[in-house]
Formats: C-alpha cells, structure tokens, sequence
C-alpha cells in the first residue's frame, strides 16, 4: 500500500472519474464561455482604481511598466495552467492538478488554500459591491444595525442571487456573465476614450520619477518579509518603485485560474481551456495599460498621491474630475457595480468546482459531490452561498484581503513545478497545449512569483500558516481516512451517489 501522504491520482484515473453518474458535471461550454469568464472576474472595481493610485504612491507614470511586469509574470503561470488544463481537463484546477503530480497531502494543501482564496475574495467583493450600491443610485449604504451588530445586507442579497443563479448551471451562467461583462468593458472603453482627449503630455515627466528612500521605522507586522530579510526600508518611485508597483498591480490579475476550474465543463478541453485562459489575460492586459497610460496623462502622478490630500479617493475617476468632468464618476461607478457583480459570481463558482472535485475524491464528505440532473453540485453551491453571504455581511474582511495574494501565489508557484515534474514522469500524455520553453518557462514563473510573495507583510504570512496548520489537522482527523483513492487501495467498495 503506498503513503497515503504521497499516493498519486493518475490522470486516467482523474478523467474517468468525471464519467461516474451521480457526480457528472454537463460539458456545455466553449473557449468563448471561458474568455468571458476571464474577463469577468479580472476586470472589477480595481481597474479603475489600482493604476491611479499606485502611480502616485510608487511608481510615476512608470505605472504602465509596472503592469507589463505583471503581466508577464502571470503570463508565464497562465502557460503552465494552460498545459495542465488541456492535459487534465477535470474540475478543480490546482488541486487536481496537484494530485496527479504531488501527491494526496500537497492536493490537499493547495485545495485548503484555495478555499481560503475564493471564500474571502468573494465575500470582500460582494462587500464592496454593496457600497457601490448607493453611489450609483443615490441612496445610502444597504447596511443595517441589529441588535448592535453592523448587517450589510447588500452584500448577502448580492450573493443570494447570484448563488441561486449558479444552480441552473455554468452555460446560463456564461449568459448572464456575457451581458454584464459586455457592461462593464463598454464603460472602460469609454472612459478610455473620453479621458484620451485631456491627455497633457507634461505628466508623463518624469517617467519614472527620481527615488525616494523610505522611512526605516524597524520590523513590524506590517513590514515586508522581504524587507525583514534585507533589512531595507523600501522606496517611493525610481525604478525600485516600479518593481514595487508590479507586486501591487499583479493582483490585479488574479482571477484568470478560476477559468482552469471549469475544464471538465468544457467541450472541447483541450483547445478551448487554453484560448480561455491566454485569451482572458491578453484583453484586460491591454485595458488595464490603456486606463493607466490614459489616468497618468490626465493627471499628474503627484496629484494621484496618497499624501495629496484634498480628501479624495485617488481614482480614475478624481482624474477626471481634476479636467472638469465630473459627470464621469458616476459613469465609473456603474462600470464598477457590473464589475463586481461579476466578480462574485465567477469567484463563487470556481470556489463550487474546486470544493466539488474534493469532495468528490473523498477529501471532504462525499455527499456533497452529488450533481443535479443539470449537471451542477447544487449542495455544494447552496453551501457556499450561505457561508460566504454570512461572511460578507457580518465579518470586516478588509484586513484579511491580503490572504487571497498569498493564497493565489502559492497555487501558481505549485502548478509551474507540477508542469516539470509531469513532463518528466509522463511525457507520454497527449497535452492539447504545451508550456514553451520547459523547464526555462516555470522557473521564471517560480521566480516571479516567489518576489511576489516576498513583498507580502509578515502578519499576512502568519496568518496564511496558521490557515495552513488548521488544514493539516482536518486532513490527519478526516481526509486521510475517507479518501477515495485510499479506499480504493485498501479493497473498499465506493458507493454511488446516483438516485
């Protein structure tokens, strides 16, 4: 009997599972479904938000740079999601994934992970969807006091829906995502437009600003694990700023990988997984540089500055209302509103698909994994729903955000080596997508992501291992023991959940 810590599920053994009646998820949709996923989840609130204000705080005009930094630091973890999606086209994404090339222990490490990302991520954006509720409608906030307790009801109304809508299943999902998402860009694409005629070409000089060293105050929670290690203080623009800047704006991307989860959904896996995911990250790669190219041309990057004062948000929208046009705000924050809303939903079924396929494996009570006749983990979406409207009307999340930039990072860093070390024990798989330039390709990646992490505040990093550690202990008193592909070592007869 293998170490249960060690025991791998074959890709074989992965794909023939998604076959298994009772725990079926319906193919239905197409690279196009996928892109519009993409984008959905990676184009919200902060592009109009996440450009501005890191060009004042760090990086001058040089924001533009920033952001084709990240952009292709997650380009590279994107090419090797992309070859793990097209070779295991199973619900899950890095769990799966991590399954087939680590082992059960790791799976399970990195799936505990992501339900931390995609549970808070979610809630912290229906949070802030709600509070773009009365901006556009001029309305107070959704929020209520109940016995001394703040309910912000908005946001639990917002996840309601939208888990409700998941339930009839991804392909009308992908309508409704389709139809906002087309929203959301058109007013991007707007203001774009609108803001390229009060470009002054003065405030892209300096280009990139000369630096400004840091205050040094000691180590702190707050300091960078980074700046632990060398014992710097970090500094405000020059070229340090603009690699400080990409660290930012890097998460600004995040979301793409949900794209990943949906492969066993997908009818043609093997092309379409890939064309959704590459495709996805190159549209908002050119909208997020268009918003920043355009914001530092309206506006000087001092002016966007935290320390500017005059008691504004440092937006895009304050850009525009430095050049007089103030009827854009409310503009902006109707793009904003469809962002999110489309936000919560992908993140909420990505969270659906990566709980289904562990559950499904045994990790999690395997009840869970039974799928409706419309091919749709109803339990497991209904679940979720409830825990993650609990959580963004009740819990302040704004100190926890941080947790899902580690909890991403840590994915992308297993999947880049995952993509090694399955070329080197199977390269006899047929993959519909192959990483160029392996190993050179996930190495970079590793790398980059490996910065990234590093310029992550150490309380984010406790936090994250204490998350960590509570997941071990689940695994040792539950998982261990229910596990399927355990199970099925030891002789034991797996029961259906088909009606």
């Amino acid at each position: 009997m293998s170490n249960p810590l060690l025991r791998t599920k074959t890709v074989e053994q992965s794909i023939a599972d998604t076959e298994v009646v009772g725990t079926r998820l319906k193919k239905q949709l197409t690279a196009w479904d996928l892109t519009i996923f993409g984008v959905a989840v990676v184009v919200g609130a902060g592009i109009f938000t996440v450009g501005a204000s890191t060009a004042g705080d760090f990086a001058g005009p040089a924001v533009s740079v920033s952001f084709v930094i990240a952009a292709v630091a997650c380009g590279l973890a994107a090419l090797c999601y992309a070859e793990f999606a097209s070779t295991l086209p199973v619900a899950g994404s890095a769990y799966t994934f991590s399954y087939a090339t680590f082992g059960e222990f790791a799976a399970w490490i990195i799936g505990w992970d992501l339900v931390l990302e995609f549970s808070i991520a979610a809630a912290a954006v229906a949070s802030g969807w709600s509070s773009y509720v009365g901006t556009v409608f001029g309305t107070a906030a959704p929020v209520v006091e109940i016995g001394g307790v703040r309910v912000d009801w908005g946001a639990m109304l917002i996840v309601a829906v939208l888990t409700v809508l998941l339930t009839f299943g991804a392909k009308v999902s992908s309508r409704v995502s389709a139809v906002i998402t087309a929203i959301k860009v058109a007013v991007v694409l707007l203001v774009i437009v609108v803001g390229a005629f009060y470009i002054k070409g003065s405030n892209y000089s300096p280009f990139v600003p000369e630096s400004v060293p840091g205050e040094s105050s000691g180590a702190s929670w707050s300091s960078t694990l980074f700046q632990v290690i060398s014992g710097g203080s970090g500094s405000t623009y020059g070229w340090y700023g603009v690699l400080a800047g990409a660290s930012i704006v890097f998460f600004a991307f995040i979301g793409f990988d949900i794209v990943a989860t949906s492969a066993e959904e997908t009818l043609r896996p093997q092309r379409d997984v890939p064309r959704g995911i590459l495709g996805s990250l190159a549209i908002v790669t050119v909208l997020y540089i268009a918003v920043t190219v355009v914001v530092t041309g309206m506006a000087s990057y001092k002016d966007l500055a935290t320390s500017a004062g005059n008691g504004k948000e440092k937006n895009l929208a304050y850009a525009f209302s430095l050049n007089g046009v103030d009827w854009a705000a409310t503009i902006i924050s109707i793009g904003a509103l469809a962002g999110l809303t489309t936000v919560v939903m992908v993140l909420l079924m990505g969270q659906n698909r990566v709980l289904f396929a562990m559950a499904r494996d045994g990790l999690l009570p395997r009840q869970l994994a039974k799928t409706s006749d419309r091919g749709v983990p109803v339990r497991i979406s209904v679940g979720v729903g409830v825990v993650v409207a609990v959580f963004a009307g009740l819990v302040p999340l704004s100190e926890l955000a941080s947790l899902i930039n580690i909890g991403t990072l840590f994915a992308f860093v297993l999947v880049s080596i995952g993509v090694i070390v399955l070329r080197k024990q199977r390269p006899d798989l047929k993959r519909g997508f192959r990483a160029p330039l392996v190993p050179l390709v996930p190495i970079l990646s590793v790398l980059a992501c490996g910065w990234l992490m590093l310029n992550l505040s150490l309380e984010t990093w406790f936090r994250f291992v204490v998350w960590m550690a509570l997941g071990v202990i689940v695994y040792f008193v539950y998982s261990k023991n229910h596990s399927v592909l355990g199970r099925r070592e030891r002789g034991e007869v797996i029961e259906s959940l088909a009606d």
